[in-house]
């Protein structure tokens, strides 16, 4: 009988201690006062880092096609998607690309400043710290089901933009393309070529030429099979979008189809070749001091490719044609970071495929860090 009328009294006081530290957190809860029902300023903006309409990371959108932006809007740098897959050879998927890159840039963001009274370095996510205009322009509606259209509706989108915008001391915008299989990249080099009325040095990073003759992939049936994601650079050197020399391949790997020819080709094309053991070899800083010094002059205008197939599968396993023995993530990033101070006037990251990601999403995710350099070389 004793026991049970312990028991009560300990469980009497451990409901007065429950009370009483409700009571305390009642008292806490009371302090917080609600804004005024029709207060919008702390819910103003239609995104944050779980969620919103999505654009690559929080920068601002208008439709860049639309006529009636045009001469009235700035932009210095357009962030435009491609989501096209139908030129690969192995694996489609990439067409989902542009919307994974975007959804795994949500954490980038303006930070919160501590310091006023020092100089922050130029930050692409914060406009106080430069004087440039980034503007997400959507997604080119491509068509599934014709290349030629498709292929031709990127490049009026990115001539469209080329042609109506203009930046604040009046050069044209520069464009990162979000892909898409890579056979995308002719069209942005095709633009920006005509525009700027020179051949222009490409920096390739990939772990295939590209400058397959079409006769050789894809091609000899039917001329529609000819420019595919294997071919592009090809046409580039054919049509004088690209420079006759000077251009590199970086992280090469893959097998040709001709020891011989294919070498031989891509001679033809204005290509050296920087192989993913080179990195073994010269290193990070040997690469870069490579890259640079193909450069004859301060001002000569680069466009960057970067397939993420350049990357060993352990680190992009979400894409068309996997290569072992690639670069790390963070050896990649080394050397386009290392590339500061060149006049880059265009790039793109293309072959994502989403559905071949992990659940971590580790392949856009090194996308969206790809991006980040390229914005970082055009805004220093």
């Amino acid at each position: 009988m004793m026991n049970f009328i312990e028991e009560d009294i300990e469980l009497s006081e451990y409901d007065k201690q429950f009370q009483f530290h409700h009571s305390q957190y009642l008292s806490l809860q009371s302090t917080l006062k609600l804004p005024h029902d029709n207060f919008v300023d702390d819910i103003v903006l239609d995104q944050n880092i779980f969620g919103g309409i999505l654009t690559y990371a929080h920068f601002p959108h208008f439709n860049c096609f639309n006529p009636d932006n045009y001469n009235k809007e700035k932009i210095d740098i357009a962030i435009l998607g491609a989501p096209f897959d139908t030129g690969v050879s192995y694996r489609p998927g990439a067409r989902f690309g542009p919307e994974a890159i975007r959804s795994n840039s949500r954490r980038l963001m303006k930070g919160v400043k501590t310091s006023k009274k020092k100089a922050y370095p130029r930050n692409p996510y914060d406009s106080s710290t430069h004087n440039y205009t980034i503007i997400d322009c959507g997604d080119v509606p491509l068509t599934p089901f014709d290349n030629r259209l498709a292929l031709n509706q990127l490049y009026r989108g990115q001539n469209s933009i080329h042609t109506n915008y203009k930046s604040d001391n009046g050069n044209i915008p520069k464009i990162i393309t979000l892909g898409g299989d890579h056979t995308i990249t002719l069209m942005p080099l095709k633009s920006i070529s005509n525009h700027l009325n020179q051949a222009i040095t490409i920096f390739h990073f990939d772990s295939h030429i590209d400058t397959w003759n079409p006769k050789i992939l894809g091609g000899g049936i039917s001329n529609y099979m000819s420019l595919n994601h294997g071919t592009f650079l090809h046409y580039a050197h054919e049509k004088g979008y690209i420079a006759t020399e000077g251009n590199y391949h970086i992280g090469m790997r893959a097998p040709l189809i001709d020891e011989v020819y294919d070498h031989e080709h891509d001679l033809e094309c204005g290509f050296n070749v920087i192989t993913a053991d080179d990195i073994d070899k010269i290193g990070i800083d040997g690469i870069i001091r490579k890259l640079k010094s193909s450069i004859k002059h301060d001002n000569d205008p680069i466009y960057i490719s970067v397939d993420i197939d350049v990357l060993d599968p352990a680190y992009a396993p979400a894409t068309g044609t996997m290569e072992v023995g690639g670069f790390t993530t963070r050896e990649l990033l080394s050397i386009l970071n290392g590339l500061k101070g060149i006049n880059l006037v265009g790039a793109d990251i293309v072959e994502v495929s989403p559905p071949f990601d992990t659940n971590s999403e580790i392949t856009s995710l090194a996308a969206t860090a790809i991006i980040d350099s390229f914005l970082k070389l055009m805004i220093n």
